[in-house]
């Protein structure tokens, strides 16, 4: 059975959601535990899954017995194993914190936990892909439900989910387009094929406008500077509720699908002109990584000041797998499976300060009583995290992905790190100065945190911790990976 995983994994939410008119119909109050149990379900599976991997090695999944190029195949390795973890973990949370933020109007609404549902069976889809047109259909697919849950709460959150629907059209048509260039040069689309064929093909034109194309098209996705444009407005208009889980997945999983990519198809030695390819991601990723965290500095409103803040996380990610080396490379992704999760908590906080007490701006959270312990030592773990200080994961991303530089004698890559450090360093500072302010005398005081709002947020503080006690395997898992062990 345990053969089957990828399948169950992916079923697990898809057959929930499609289910969930027929389940909740006459009893809307189930949508949010049918939702619940089924996301626990899958937590559950994804960790059952981690273990096979590391136990039995990666393996091809083959869907109907078709194997590749032919059929689809699915790639079960460390990697996946270890993201699809990732993501059921932020999705429970999430939707535990959402007991307390969900407006009423979503609550009960069959449509906002089917969405959830189908975000995360594309989402699966889109780790297991090895293959570019099945990648695009489930990046469609996870696009869709995005598009819809940003835009949910109606109103502003509708406008900028519209903006967002029409740039991500505009990436998922870029994208589409590399693929058929990259399928009349080689005949084929599927990964370890293409692999195989590229190199043979570095002079031609098809192949590398059909890579640009590829990475534009995701780029606009995983919100890269400077094409992160609908990303701010959408996430700070999102409902409470959804922009955690937007926020910790949408990004990071497109990242992710790129990463795969390059590691796949873009060899060290590809070059543009006399200009390595990998050379000029990285200076791509240093450009994001510093102007993002510029860019959250000068921010006003808390929810743009870490959509920002995550956009020059993408860069800052961009850059450790772009090294050309397997330290680099783990670092890169270590940070990437870090910072889903403290973004998830970061915006978690972000709508708990709104919903309990009021407050989207800083001015607004200056004038607030004291927020609760547990919003305080959140926000203290999460802020130590970003700024990449021990035990947290945080510091052993960071810390590899500067080794990796250094290996590479790539010194502005480094240097970017500390700097992007410094920036967070300097948002967080402003955040906490207006957080330990001197309440107002008239500032009333705020609901009590429920149970379910609390553990969202103490589980996501374990996380980051835990994630830096065990950096080392999950270090080498990702330099296996990145040296062609795959498992």
């Amino acid at each position: 059975m345990t053969n089957q995983l990828p399948i169950l994994l992916f079923l697990t939410p898809f057959v929930a959601g499609v289910a969930m008119p027929l389940l909740t119909a006459k009893r809307p109050g189930w949508c949010r535990p049918v939702t619940l149990g089924t996301v626990a379900l899958l937590l559950f599976l994804a960790l059952l899954n981690l273990v096979h991997v590391l136990t039995y090695g990666p393996m091809e999944y083959a869907l109907g017995g078709w194997a590749a190029p032919l059929g689809i195949a699915w790639l079960n390795d460390s990697l996946a194993a270890m993201l699809i973890l990732t993501v059921a973990f932020v999705a429970q949370v999430t939707l535990l914190y959402g007991y307390q933020v969900t407006s009423p109007g979503l609550e009960r609404s069959m449509a906002y936990y089917a969405l959830v549902l189908m975000l995360l069976t594309g989402l699966i889809g889109i780790v297991f892909a090895a293959d570019l047109f099945n990648l695009f259909v489930f990046l469609e697919v996870a696009a869709l439900a995005a598009y819809a849950l940003a835009g949910a709460a109606g109103g502003k959150s509708a406008v900028f989910a519209f903006r967002y629907l029409l740039l991500g059209s505009l990436g998922a048509a870029l994208y589409l387009l590399g693929v058929g260039h990259l399928y009349v040069a080689t005949g084929t689309l599927n990964m370890a094929d293409l692999a195989i064929r590229i190199p043979g093909l570095l002079s031609s034109t098809a192949v590398a406008s059909g890579l640009i194309y590829i990475f534009l098209g995701l780029s606009i996705k995983m919100a890269l500077l400077p094409l992160h444009g609908w990303l701010p407005d959408a996430y700070r208009n999102a409902p409470n509720a959804v922009t955690p889980l937007l926020a910790a997945t949408i990004t990071k999983i497109s990242l992710a699908a790129w990463v795969r990519i390059e590691h796949s198809l873009i060899l060290p030695g590809i070059e543009v002109g006399a200009v390595p390819v990998l050379v000029l991601l990285e200076e791509l990723g240093v450009i994001a990584a510093l102007a993002g965290g510029a860019l959250a500095l000068v921010q006003t409103d808390i929810k743009r000041m870490f959509a920002y803040a995550g956009i020059g996380h993408v860069g800052l990610i961009l850059v450790g797998v772009s090294l050309g080396n397997a330290t680099g490379f783990a670092g890169g992704m270590a940070y990437l499976i870090n910072d889903a999760v403290m973004q998830v908590a970061l915006f978690m906080i972000a709508g708990a300060l709104l919903h309990l007490h009021g407050v989207r701006t800083l001015d607004e959270l200056r004038a607030m009583q004291t927020p609760s312990p547990w919003l305080t030592g959140s926000l203290l773990v999460v802020a130590i995290g970003m700024v990449g200080l021990p035990p947290t994961g945080g510091f052993f991303g960071k810390w590899n992905i500067v080794l990796g530089a250094l290996e590479a004698e790539h010194y502005l890559a480094a240097f970017s790190v500390l700097a992007s450090t410094l920036l967070t360093l300097g948002f967080f500072i402003k955040v906490f100065a207006c957080w330990f302010h001197a309440a107002a005398a008239d500032a009333p005081a705020p609901p009590e945190m429920t149970a379910p709002l609390s553990t969202a947020l103490g589980l996501t503080a374990i996380a980051i911790v835990g994630l830096g006690v065990f950096s080392d395997p999950i270090f080498h898992l990702l330099v296996g990976f990145a040296s062609g062990g795959g498992g």
